[in-house]
């Protein structure tokens, strides 16, 4: 058995292999080749060479590059999609749903560089100054080293690799080791097109020693990193005087006001706490709940968990498949077993078959529970009873992360508060903190990162700015 890797525009084989296999059957899904810290030096070498290239291109050319991966994407989408399945046990109809969500992020990385622009200063503005024609505009960093995780293996390399390569950046990807075929199949689009930069675009699989030769090399001018906040406590240790933008966990809470609409705060925050099996960032965890409608709201959002599917990820019917290992499943079961030992009550039996962990929502939560602290990454959502937002606001910021919270109320003082008071990278009103746009700013305060993504501000982290002054 062999398998093949990309170091820009040569696809090598290598003999020395890892298997990957489905968290759903166990089955082997994908293989993928084992690299070491000299393919990493390898792969960083290509692309420093090729940012000559990558400068000297056009931006018609990267335009048309992104906009040709689209196209052939969208001609792939159902296979695509089916390997997302196998390598990390989504739910097919999610799966096509991040294909297509790939697929608008490419667009929107090409269409927004199109139009991000320099802007000329007047210098002669304050006495000590005097007219020049002067202007800034921005260039590319050089070398780009991403790293991506496995919940979303395609639409968050996409976020890395397009605003990258648009920019006239050269990258070097290491791919979540959960999801390798996935990456493959992405790149080999991004090689092989016809308006390819010539070895703009390198593939290295693995963990630790690829990642730190990534992280700790003097080529790379910007590390974009999405995962956990240990590793990001390493890079930025270990990465040195260069860009880091790191996307890291979350803890993300509402509060339910008593004059919201019930029936679509139970519905949305349903999704949002057990969507791809609660393995989101932005995944809801907390539920700070009016006092006044605590009872009615538990009882609906219990009722709204019942009517989800738990089952083979490749039934169109399925809303949550399997967690992504044995790992993840057996420690969900110990936060519930713990918070119940610790007071709270399960309102549905918690559930485990294998890596299947059914949703669980907990009442009679109270803020110091682990459950409620830490971030779970699983299909468990914890009801806090509050007697209003005044109680509920201190609660919700008082945790070590930032990422999204939300709030949902017809209260407009209310909404405007949450929107000042807050403090998180994004808020949501009357929807669940779950919620992304990929053309919005995304990323957070505190532990949960540095730095914003989504096209135009990847781009603005991926670039630098050149000032000029003629005098």
């Amino acid at each position: 058995m062999h398998a093949k890797i990309f170091f820009g525009s040569l696809q090598a084989t290598k003999e020395n292999l890892s298997q990957r296999r489905s968290p759903y059957s166990g089955d082997i899904v994908s293989t993928a080749p084992i690299c070491d810290a000299q393919d990493t030096k390898k792969a960083l070498y290509i692309a420093l060479v090729a940012t000559k290239a990558a400068k000297a291109s056009t931006l018609a050319q990267r335009c048309s590059w992104l906009l040709d991966v689209a196209q052939k994407l969208g001609e792939n989408k159902e296979d695509v999609a089916q390997t997302i399945t196998d390598e990390v046990g989504k739910p097919i109809a999610f799966a096509r749903i991040e294909v297509q969500r790939c697929i608008e992020t490419l667009i929107l990385s090409a269409e927004t560089m199109r139009t991000m622009n320099g802007e000329t200063i007047n210098t002669d503005a304050m006495p000590s100054g005097k007219k020049t024609l002067a202007y800034f505009f921005r260039v590319p960093v050089g070398v780009v080293a991403c790293i991506t995780p496995f919940n979303f293996p395609l639409n968050l390399v996409a976020h890395k690799l397009a605003p990258a390569l648009v920019a006239g950046n050269t990258v070097v990807l290491k791919p979540t080791p959960e999801a390798p075929l996935t990456a493959y199949k992405f790149v080999k689009l991004f090689v092989e097109s016809e308006f390819a930069v010539k070895d703009a675009l390198s593939l290295v699989y693995g963990d630790v020693e690829v990642g730190s030769a990534l992280v700790s090399s003097d080529i790379p001018r910007v590390i974009s990193f999405t995962g956990s906040v240990a590793v990001g406590e390493i890079i930025t240790k270990s990465a040195g005087i260069k860009k880091v933008g790191l996307e890291l966990g979350g803890n993300a809470a509402t509060y339910i006001d008593f004059s919201a609409d019930l029936d679509l705060a139970a519905t949305r925050c349903a999704l949002g706490a057990f969507v791809n099996s609660g393995q989101v960032c932005i995944s809801l965890q907390r539920i700070y709940v009016n006092e006044n409608v605590y009872d009615l709201f538990a009882s609906k959002i219990a009722q709204e968990t019942k009517k989800l599917v738990v089952g083979s990820p490749y039934d169109d019917a399925t809303f949550m498949g399997p967690l992504i290992d044995d790992e993840a499943a057996s420690r969900a079961m110990k936060w519930v077993e713990s918070a119940i030992e610790e007071g709270a009550t399960a309102l549905l039996e918690p559930k485990r078959d294998g890596r299947m962990f059914y949703p669980c929502v907990m009442a009679n939560v109270h803020d110091d529970m682990a459950i409620v602290c830490e971030e779970v990454f699983a299909p468990l959502v914890s009801l806090i009873k509050v007697k209003n937002f005044d109680e509920a606001l201190p609660r919700m910021n008082n945790s070590p992360y930032g990422l999204q919270f939300s709030v949902f109320t017809n209260d407009l003082k209310l909404t405007q508060r949450a929107i000042n008071e807050l403090d998180a990278g994004g808020i949501v009103i009357n929807d669940m903190p779950t919620l992304r746009f990929d053309i919005q700013p995304y990323g957070g305060i505190k532990l949960s990162g540095v730095g914003r993504e989504g096209p135009k501000f990847a781009i603005e982290e991926m670039t630098e700015i050149k000032s000029v002054v003629i005098s």
